[in-house]
């Protein structure tokens, strides 16, 4: 079993609900997302610039989705991988040992504010979905810079709302009445995708965001928009 450490602190509510949905997270998303979400964890791995035998941290790294697909692109890479929600990581824990992945990625608790590393230790930072969900953004974004090695890179993957005017109203009417009813319905917790849909309209603007990483010590950034930009991958170089 995962056990917490003294250390993590978040939202007690958004906890709890990630708790509840751990068991069909990954079926969720790729359901919702139509299979997108396999495709954005692939490009996510390929954009990564990290050394031969890289240190990668992912954060919010739930069931480990993202941390086997950077292994699987990058073999030589050593990856740990932090969450709030044990649920989660017991779950990515069970892949690790399907796939025989113990050895190159670690899991554990970890709050994101309050990183347990030591500074200029990672390669590269990943996080993917994540960020919505801490209390302290800007700590959090600090905690990063203060972890990562002078040039590594922080990527960011998170959702949006399309640009094109068309695009954003047919996504939008998904994203408000059909995604949530149908994922609270797979995850059989009432509420779980209206919390979705509240956090990402809570998230800044993207310029309001770069600025964020800006004051946070980050330079070169730089957007990548995925699926006519529902999501976007932002990255910086410390």
């Amino acid at each position: 079993m995962i056990k917490e450490k003294r250390f993590v602190k978040t939202n007690p509510s958004v906890k709890k609900l990630f708790e509840k949905v751990a068991f069909s997270y990954d079926t969720q998303n790729s359901v919702l997302s139509m299979g997108m979400d396999i495709l954005w964890r692939k490009k996510l791995a390929a954009i990564l610039e990290i050394p031969p035998a890289g240190l990668v941290l992912d954060a919010a790294t739930g069931t480990a989705e993202v941390a086997l697909e950077i292994n699987r692109q990058h073999p030589e890479s050593r990856i740990i991988g932090i969450d709030f929600s044990p649920s989660m990581l017991e779950e990515g824990i069970n892949k690790l040992r399907y796939a025989r992945r113990s050895n190159s990625i670690f899991l554990s608790a970890g709050d994101i504010c309050n990183l347990p590393f030591k500074d200029n230790l990672f390669d590269a930072i990943t996080i993917s979905f994540g960020i919505r969900n801490v209390d302290d953004r800007p700590k959090g974004i600090m905690e990063f810079s203060r972890v990562l090695k002078s040039g590594g890179k922080l990527n960011i993957m998170e959702f949006a709302y399309p640009e094109n005017r068309f695009m954003k109203s047919l996504y939008s009417f998904y994203f408000r009445y059909i995604m949530p009813p149908v994922g609270n319905f797979i995850a059989k917790t009432p509420g779980a995708y209206d919390y979705l849909v509240e956090s990402v309209d809570g998230f800044p603007e993207p310029g309001k965001f770069m600025e964020e990483l800006s004051f946070a010590g980050f330079k070169d950034l730089k957007i990548h928009d995925l699926t006519f930009g529902i999501a976007r991958i932002y990255r910086g170089t410390k």
